[in-house]
């Protein structure tokens, strides 16, 4: 009989401790938010079936929803009466009870008019892994799973951090950047290749590897006090195998073939192909990314609801003033113009860019709010990845410019087809990224700067919103045919120890000189907004007049009220000389000096000599 008392005395103890929770998010909230809604997600041991209170009376309970999985249990709270406060939630479940604290906080001064990235700012994209490493001593951090730092091999992690980058903060404020774009910083708890951030394992907690969240927004807030913004990365598509929700599936829906028996085909064209087969559709957006990234089901309503929040969370939290969204197509289109609705209505004037990796400006197009492509759907997204231009910058200028369709002449092909867009000037520009060969493919190709001048000035100068890869202004090499660990090589001086820093100009080459030099010369001339001559406002808004480029001479003009500014690039190797009269719409008859050299030119004469391989931008 003792035997049988003790028995039972063992299973009541041990079904007490089984009844816990040991997630709960998001941990804490803000009173004032324009949705009222909050879903809380409960995680632990056999949570399923417990009566769940509140103990602030103007928080009613609109729902508590049981998975298929016991171990969770999710809240929507209704906060409309709701103000500032601390309070308690409370589970019984027969003897057994677990009060949990939680807090609605106050919402900082203005947070809902944060002003989000746009075309008058120039956004620098930094892998954090790879920048710099300010703080040795979290490099290895004690029970995650890729636990050592190995710079020789390009799949390791390296230890760049938050501390990196904000010691070099004066370097990129110094440089004439607006915004910086930080490639994942949440965590990546995976056995290997973390070092990218693209398979978070969990969303409410930045890599310790990087610094802790506190760090992280003391990040966000240094680069507020230089001037600049901050873009966080984000994915909703998939996260990490090692993710607790994949470990311990919340239910048969949450992800899309949990089995993985389906790897996408990337074919995201099928989203938008009016002929496209359900097999290839559904194949396309719920296969997952790979075999380590599972897919989320974004059309079961309690995830979406969970990513959704945790993008305000983090908006709220650290102060973020925009969101790059990884392989966006790929997941579900409603749900994730869901997202952007919900975003803006929260934050009108925040931003959203959305990774549209087609080659293909009809598809880019198709996912910018308010396509005339996609209509009647509408992907609520405002910017998109102009990826059909970076394809063609990374060409054109190593060709020989034509009337017909070689070299510039291609640019001035592809603007012309900007009807296809509903706003041009919210696209995403860029030379390169952490996904594609750097501009400068080898080492070898460093040497012919003029190249990346006429680039640069084009991507500064032309419609939408440019982007600068780390390293780019001092021409870092990588070729993605040596897999994209070569495309994501260490800044020069970001480690203790290194030969040299790309940081410092006396340690610089002189080729990496007269890129960085010429670099931030046109990024501090592009966001001067003086009183005689507004130059952010006129790039920023102005319009776009181009000229068919006549004898390999590309023109074109930005204009705002009675203000332009106007480019020339020599396409060709050989020296040229223009006629005036041809560009008076957008080039008065006087004499003005070239922003870059400072040369004087006369627009008063006939024709003016180019010099080849020329890039002039001149203020009217």
């Amino acid at each position: 009989m003792r035997k049988i008392l003790l028995l039972f005395f063992i299973v009541d103890y041990l079904s007490l401790f089984a009844f816990d929770v040991r997630k709960v998010e998001p941990s804490f909230w803000w009173a004032g938010m324009t949705n009222p809604e909050l879903q809380i997600l409960l995680y632990g041991d056999d949570l399923k079936g417990a009566d769940v209170s509140v103990s602030d009376s103007r928080i009613d309970i609109k729902e508590v929803v049981s998975l298929d999985n016991k171990n969770y249990i999710l809240l929507y709270l209704d906060l409309s009466k709701a103000d500032v406060s601390d309070f308690s939630i409370t589970l019984e479940k027969g003897k057994k009870k677990r009060v949990i604290p939680y807090s609605l906080k106050e919402r900082k001064e203005n947070s809902r008019n944060r002003i989000g990235f746009n075309s008058s700012d120039v956004l620098y994209l930094i892998m954090p892994d790879r920048f710099a490493n300010g703080d040795p001593s979290n490099d290895i951090v004690k029970g995650m799973r890729e636990n050592s730092v190995d710079r020789k091999d390009s799949f390791r992690r390296h230890g760049g951090d938050f501390k990196g980058i904000s010691d070099n903060i004066d370097y990129l404020s110094d440089l004439g950047i607006t915004a910086i774009w930080l490639n994942p910083v949440l965590e990546n708890d995976m056995p290997e290749g973390s070092y990218h951030g693209y398979a978070t394992t969990d969303f409410y907690s930045t890599d310790a590897r990087f610094g802790s969240n506190e760090e992280f927004k003391a990040l966000v807030d240094k680069s507020h006090s230089n001037g600049m913004k901050i873009v966080m990365d984000m994915i909703f598509n998939h996260c990490g195998s090692e993710h607790y929700f994949i470990k311990d599936i919340p239910s048969k829906d949450w992800f899309n073939y949990p089995d993985r028996s389906q790897m996408t085909t990337f074919k995201i064209n099928t989203q938008m192909d009016p002929y496209a087969s359900c097999v290839d559709k559904n194949e396309s957006s719920d296969g997952w990314f790979v075999p380590s990234m599972p897919d989320f089901n974004q059309r079961n309503r309690h995830v979406a609801s969970y990513l959704i929040q945790n993008s305000i969370w983090w908006i709220e939290y650290a102060g973020i003033d925009g969101i790059r969204q990884d392989t966006h197509p790929y997941a579900d289109f409603d749900m994730m113009a869901s997202w952007c609705k919900q975003i803006t209505d929260e934050y009108p004037y925040f931003n959203i860019v959305g990774e549209t990796w087609l080659n293909s400006n009809v598809g880019v197009a198709y996912w910018q709010k308010d396509s005339k492509v996609a209509y009647p759907r509408n992907s609520n997204l405002p910017t998109v990845m102009d990826f059909p231009l970076m394809y063609a910058m990374n060409k054109v200028f190593d060709e020989e410019t034509t009337d017909w369709d070689n070299g510039l002449t291609a640019l001035y092909d592809y603007l012309c087809q900007d009807v296809v867009y509903a706003n041009p000037n919210n696209l995403l520009t860029f030379l390169d990224n952490h996904d594609t060969s750097r501009f400068y493919k080898n080492a070898e190709q460093t040497d012919n700067v003029v190249r990346y001048k006429q680039a640069l000035a084009f991507l500064l100068t032309t419609r939408g919103i440019p982007q600068i890869y780390y390293g780019t202004e001092v021409l870092m090499p990588g070729d993605k045919q040596f897999g994209d660990g070569m495309l994501r090589c260490d800044f020069p001086g970001g480690w203790q120890g290194d030969e040299r820093s790309c940081f410092i100009s006396d340690q610089r080459t002189k080729n990496e000189n007269e890129a960085f030099n010429y670099t931030k010369k046109l990024l501090s001339w592009r966001k001067a907004n003086r009183s005689d001559f507004p130059v952010n406002d006129v790039i920023a808004k102005g319009e776009l007049i181009q000229y068919v480029p006549k004898d390999g001479i590309y023109v074109y003009a930005r204009k705002l009220a009675d203000r332009s500014i106007v480019v020339l690039l020599n396409g060709t190797c050989q020296a040229k000389t223009l006629s005036v009269a041809r560009y008076k719409e957008v080039i008065p008859a006087r004499t003005v000096n070239d922003v870059v050299t400072g040369k004087q030119f006369n627009f008063n004469d006939e024709v003016i000599d180019i010099c080849p391989r020329a890039v002039y931008i001149f203020e009217f």
